[in-house]
């Protein structure tokens, strides 16, 4: 049986109760066992991260201690998955830029706020996470956010929609969904969920949801079964 841990807190307004509740509902239909912590201690013992297949963050802004962060850094480097959305995982831990890097990418706006209309736009139907998913509306925060070039851009948002200070540049396309890896683990983010309904007003979002986080908990039996080491990040990582 596969295993994930969910730690959930920071910023109320993200509802980390109700939309850590559907992810742990969600994953348990497929089989998982889901643990779900209110705290940050869960992520004190490396040795038990390094048993889970899949970490889902939702703790948006905080502060995250040094040795949890060097510690799901190096879980996830190991070949744990990372799965998160929204706040919940890339505005989480502002002052924490090794998460930023590991993330792939970090919050900085969302112009006109909460109830904007805009469509998400499927960038890669040949990828299971997308594959048979086609565009959608979504009514709900619209998240610009600062990339690593490194990543796997699976959706995009038009921007701008809002007009704002931004609005005098041209037209960007912003990611909305990604996978990046890190070390030997899958890293999935979505920037869809300030709130919780939005999963079920936009059932698209759901899915989107659902197959990043089982692909990301794939990555661990992928780099069992292909003896994938991490002797080659190991120095590296004892400098951070």
């Amino acid at each position: 049986m596969k295993k994930a841990l969910i730690f959930r807190g920071g910023w109320d307004g993200h509802q980390p109760v109700q939309v850590s509740e559907r992810f742990a509902r969600l994953l348990r239909n497929e089989g998982f066992q889901v643990d779900i912590y209110d705290d940050q201690d869960c992520l004190a013992d490396l040795e038990e991260l390094k048993k889970l297949d899949l970490i889902i963050p939702h703790w948006t802004m905080g502060t995250l201690d040094r040795q949890y962060s060097k510690n799901i850094a190096l879980a996830v480097g190991s070949g744990v998955g990372l799965a998160g959305n929204h706040g919940g995982m890339c505005d989480a831990f502002r002052q924490d830029t090794e998460w930023q890097f590991m993330t792939g990418g970090q919050w900085v706006s969302h112009p006109g706020g909460d109830g904007v209309e805009y469509t998400v736009n499927i960038t890669s139907n040949s990828n299971p996470i997308t594959q048979g998913i086609e565009d959608f509306k979504v009514w709900s925060e619209q998240y610009y956010v600062h990339i690593d070039p490194a990543i796997e851009v699976l959706a995009t948002t038009r921007f701008p929609t809002v007009n704002y200070y931004h609005s005098s540049n041209r037209q960007v396309d912003v990611p909305v969904a990604w996978t990046k890896m890190w070390g030997n683990g899958r890293v999935f983010y979505c920037s869809l969920g300030h709130h919780d309904d939005v999963f079920d007003i936009s059932p698209n979002a759901q899915t989107l949801m659902l197959r990043g986080m089982l692909w990301a908990a794939e990555g661990k039996k992928y780099a069992v079964d292909n003896g994938l080491t991490t002797e080659r990040f190991e120095n590296k990582a004892k400098m951070y």
